[in-house]
């Protein structure tokens, strides 16, 4: 068992990877597909959100069916046809035809998010102790390995759409190799399984059970809600981050570009860490200190006058922000083991909202104040979350009254 258990970490691990790799591989690829396709700039912006709402909606599908079906089937078959259809945005060549692309992609992509997500907390709950927040950190070095390769390809003359095929076909090959190490399943919601998890609570009168199955859904729109305000946070640093040293601080081009690369660096790093001190301290306290640290760090960058300050105020907004998703996920996976891919797949459906709205809300508030004073908006998102962070807080702390009328 701790054999496969360890199979299954590592799985979980390549997955994340892949995910990472795999949507990477299409970002570095837009400046050269926005060229092909001859489009302009706001026009791409919009064909972005068709990207988003094909992710969304790969969420809520893949959620229950994972459920229904468990990882081992959803994973890697979402896993492979993400690959397979990463080459679709390189053979546009016509907007409607990118669309469509992106749509597909965005949905599968979706689909693998979730599931994988799923099996993640499925993993830490055999393991007994935090690991959501290394495998986050895997997706980020898998974008690093998309850079790198598409540095690579590019260097030797391949095209947007031979780069995308090959890691495509890469793609699917590492999630069907991948499949078995997967563990076999993960409570799935049939009739059986249903009727286990009630038998368990047979000794709980009905009106504690049904109070309890009550205040689990609404914790997991709670986390819905924070996971929304924190990844527009991180969509916001992801755009704008290095626009404000350019256009606010004066700063060269060169320059600027390393704030998104302190912003991205200080959250990878966060998160390999992120796991141990949510063993040490608990994840209420990774949550509520992280948005605290967020929030100094995004004011420091709002109001620094100097470059070096500003990056140090990025960093600390990346370090706050990096631990604080994995625990949404982890706990609403944790909420109900029998639904943990339906009640992931709304925080992180509500979350990647989020993510796309974060570069537009703050493109809005510079019509009406400056770029640096309208990050103060994720000042007040980060101070919100930070106390609201007793939603992590163990159940039995917060439930004493139904572990007492179960005796």
């Amino acid at each position: 068992m701790e054999r496969s258990l360890r199979s299954a970490r590592i799985a979980t691990f390549t997955y994340f990877i892949l995910c990472g790799t795999l949507m990477g591989t299409w970002v570095v690829h837009i400046p050269a597909i926005e060229q092909q396709v001859g489009i302009s700039h706001a026009t791409l912006g919009g064909l972005l959100v068709l990207l988003g709402l094909g992710a969304f909606a790969g969420m809520q599908v893949a959620g229950r069916l994972t459920d229904r079906l468990g990882a081992r089937v959803v994973v890697p078959s979402a896993g492979a046809v993400c690959g397979a259809t990463l080459v679709l945005p390189g053979l546009a060549r016509e907007p409607w035809t990118l669309a469509a692309a992106l749509l597909i992609f965005g949905f599968f992509n979706g689909c693998l998010d979730v599931s994988m997500n799923a099996h993640a907390v499925h993993v830490e709950k055999a393991y007994g102790r935090p690991v959501m927040s290394a495998f986050h950190a895997a997706f980020s070095v898998g974008g690093v390995v998309a850079a790198f390769i598409a540095a690579g390809m590019s260097s030797i003359g391949m095209s947007p759409a031979g780069a995308l095929a090959v890691m495509g076909v890469a793609g699917i090959a590492v999630a069907v190799a991948t499949t078995r190490l997967l563990l076999p399943t993960l409570l799935p919601t049939t009739p059986e399984s249903l009727a286990a998890l009630s038998a368990e609570d047979e000794h709980v009168p009905a009106t504690a059970t049904a109070t309890r199955r009550s205040r689990a859904g609404r914790q997991i729109w709670v986390l819905a809600g924070l996971a929304f305000m924190i990844m527009l946070c991180e969509g916001a640093a992801n755009d704008w981050s290095a626009l404000h040293l350019k256009d606010v601080l004066g700063a060269p081009a060169s320059t600027a570009a390393f704030a998104y690369g302190t912003f991205a660096a200080a959250m990878t790093i966060g998160r390999l860490l992120a796991d141990r001190v949510s063993a040490r301290f608990g994840a209420m306290a990774i949550l509520r200190y992280g948005a605290a640290i967020a929030a100094v760090g995004i004011t420091i960058a709002a109001v620094s006058p100097w470059i070096w300050s500003a990056f140090a105020g990025w960093a600390l907004f990346g370090l706050g922000l990096s631990g604080c998703v994995p625990q949404l996920f982890s706990a609403a996976g944790h909420a109900d083991p029998a639904a943990a891919g339906t009640n992931v797949s709304r925080v992180a459906g509500l979350g990647y909202v989020g993510m796309l709205a974060g570069p537009a809300v703050i493109g809005w508030m510079t019509h009406v104040v400056a770029l640096n004073h309208a990050f103060l908006v994720l000042t007040v998102m980060c101070g919100i979350a930070a106390a609201t962070a007793g939603v992590l807080r163990p159940a039995a702390d917060r439930e004493p009254e139904l572990a007492y009328s179960a005796h």
